[in-house]
């Protein structure tokens, strides 16, 4: 008879899950989050997966991740390194092991330990642990046979019954952390509710894991809970990742500005289910094309702005060089869109599916001719639906095309987030014409308070008019090639984008105004940066953290900001292109900087070390 478990309370824990990219490890990770989630941990995960679209099986470069931060406060970060790692096969041991505390426990599959697997991971000796130096506690477990014999009874193949062995290692993992394994299954029914013989199969090995913990005590001697503290916000809350974030924001944005929701889009990775989540919404009033290609993605959406749209296009790099030239058309037009680019490594095909912040240059300065528009960075998974609904704003107020820089690393890590009362969110008035302006009427014509001209939807009687791709007459709207008057076009169109700033927040500061080191950042790497201040804090030192979501236009503060603290570092996933940025906009400004271009998000160890090392020179 088993001993009596006992359970230790923490107040997080660190987990990844890894194997062959069809063992089902994301989504392993996914439901044992959400799980957490729904108890009432916070949460911020991150999955990591290869760009080969499948690898040969038990090789180094198929190997799929996804790592979870669970706490029982506010997290802010997947963590550096995790208490638990599952690694389904050699590959994934080889690959993630280094991914574990040295006081971490590691679940491995011993069925996937054979000499062939071995070889396939390029082991050199039986003994992989031995090979590798790992001192960490091994929880081997027979995952797939103990599946098969499971599922003996299905019906199922042996094909089939081995697919569900990522529920078996999800049961072990419950068990560790004392999960309701109720919520697993509903879950499970929900994605299988199709083939519901799957679902009952993969429920089945899941209880079995579970109780191979409880039954083996899966050689620790306790399990570990992890309390919610403090008060949440009520509501109604949901484990949300940022593409699908991004996409609620946009159909919250066009049902406060009472417009027709348009996304023009061409499937590339990590942006795609942004157009996935869009098309699911038909009865929302919603309209998604999928184009032939990116070129034709962006212009659609154009003509869908001039139409009377809120008009969007989502990509990432490759695909923001290939809708330039009609992101230009829409600059010059002065029409409303809203490009989202999801940041992955580059160039070319780079690092498809890994993250990076490489892109902001291209997003404020890959066009031709004089053509300034704003560009707002998203900085956490929730708040891609918050920038947006802001960049949807900013684009139908002032009549602009917006750039809304999210990346992989927060499109696809998720997080708690507590469903948004859209009363309460700020109204979106678009620049529409009114009956009073008829006579007289051109289609340069000026809101004085922002300088955004007026937008005609087509079909408006007394507003017919035309606009191109030619410079037009500021005057009357015809084509003009007048010398004066095209430089008098481009200063309106950059003193456009520089009042939005009149609109947007100050860039807010945590930390003491006296502190020795200021650290900047902007975007996805908002977590990293904000734990790290607050563990140099706790270290005894002064330091302050300023995080950018706006970046054109800078916030009206940034000078006073950046020129108020001894030191500056600027912390960015590229070679210093938002240092470079500051650097041009501040005259004489001269930060230090902090940048990493490795397709993986910062680990807060390595800069508390880099921001250490600043403040003691």
């Amino acid at each position: 008879m088993a001993e009596q478990t006992t359970i230790k309370d923490l107040d997080q824990v660190i987990v990844r899950f890894s194997g062959d990219s069809g063992d089902g490890m994301q989504l392993a990770g996914n439901i044992f989050s959400t799980i957490s989630a729904t108890v009432g941990n916070d949460i911020c995960t991150f999955p990591d997966y290869p760009a080969d679209i499948r690898a040969p099986q038990g090789v180094l470069t198929g190997v799929s991740g996804f790592q979870v931060h669970i706490g029982a406060d506010k997290v802010l970060t997947p963590g550096d390194a995790c208490d638990v790692l599952v690694a389904m096969n050699p590959a994934a041991l080889k690959t993630q092991y280094k991914y574990c505390k040295p006081t971490g426990a590691i679940i491995i599959d011993s069925d996937s330990f054979g000499a062939k697997d071995l070889e396939k991971a390029e082991f050199k000796t039986d003994n992989p642990i031995e090979e590798l130096g790992i001192k960490n506690d091994i929880i081997s477990c027979p995952i797939s046979s103990m599946c098969i014999e499971s599922l003996k009874e299905s019906g199922l193949d042996n094909k089939s019954m081995l697919r569900c062995k990522n529920m078996l290692a999800l049961g072990i993992v419950c068990w560790i952390f004392d999960r309701d394994l109720k919520l697993a299954e509903a879950m499970i029914r929900n994605k299988f509710a199709k083939k519901p013989e799957i679902a009952e199969a993969n429920i089945k090995v899941l209880n079995d894991g579970y109780n191979f913990g409880h039954n083996t005590h899966a050689s620790i001697a306790h399990t570990y809970r992890i309390e919610s503290k403090g008060e949440k916000a009520k509501g109604l809350y949901m484990d949300i990742n940022g593409n699908k974030a991004t996409a609620y924001g946009l159909m919250a944005a066009a049902e406060k500005a009472g417009l027709k929701l348009f996304l023009g889009s061409y499937p590339i990775t990590p942006a795609t289910d942004i157009l996935h989540e869009l098309a699911k919404h038909k009865s929302m009033g919603v309209i998604t094309m999928q184009a032939e290609d990116e070129i034709a993605g962006c212009a659609s959406a154009v003509g869908a702005a001039y139409a009377g749209a809120l008009a969007c296009t989502s990509t990432s790099g490759p695909g923001v060089c290939l809708k330039s030239e009609a992101i230009n058309l829409a600059v010059i037009t002065e029409l409303p869109l809203v490009i989202i680019n999801v940041q992955r490594g580059g160039p070319s095909t780079g690092l498809p599916t890994k993250s990076e912040q490489t892109d902001l240059l291209q997003a404020l300065f890959g066009r031709n001719g004089e053509s300034p528009i704003p560009v707002i960075a998203a900085t956490s998974p929730t708040d891609c639906f918050d920038a947006a609904y802001n960049a949807c704003k900013i684009a139908v107020e002032h009549m602009t095309p917006i750039v809304l820089l999210t990346d992989a690393f927060i499109a696809n890590g998720s997080a708690a987030w507590k469903l948004p009362n859209v009363e309460e969110f700020a109204d979106i008035k678009p620049q529409f014409v009114s009956e009073s302006m008829a006579e007289g009427w051109t289609p340069y014509m000026r809101n004085p308070e922002n300088g955004a001209r007026y937008w005609a939807v087509p079909g408006t009687p007394g507003f017919m008019h035309r606009i191109g791709g030619l410079e037009k007459s500021n005057a009357t709207g015809a084509i003009s090639t007048a010398p004066d008057n095209h430089e008098l076009m481009v200063k309106l169109r950059a003193e456009k984008v520089d009042r939005i700033a009149d609109d947007i927040p100050n860039v807010e500061v945590y930390g003491a105004e006296d502190a020795d080191l200021l650290i900047v950042g902007f975007g996805g790497t908002y977590g990293h940066l904000r734990e790290a201040a607050e563990e140099l804090n706790k270290q005894g030192k002064k330091v302050a953290h300023a995080h950018f979501t706006y970046i054109n236009p800078l916030p009206r503060n940034t000078e006073e900001v950046m020129r108020r603290y001894k030191k500056v570092v600027i912390a960015e996933q590229n070679l210093g292109q938002f240092a470079a940025f500051l650097r041009m906009k501040i005259d004489g400004f001269n930060p230090y900087q902090y940048n990493e271009v490795k397709g993986q998000p910062f680990t807060v160890a390595n800069l508390v070390e880099a921001f250490t090392k600043i403040m003691e020179e």
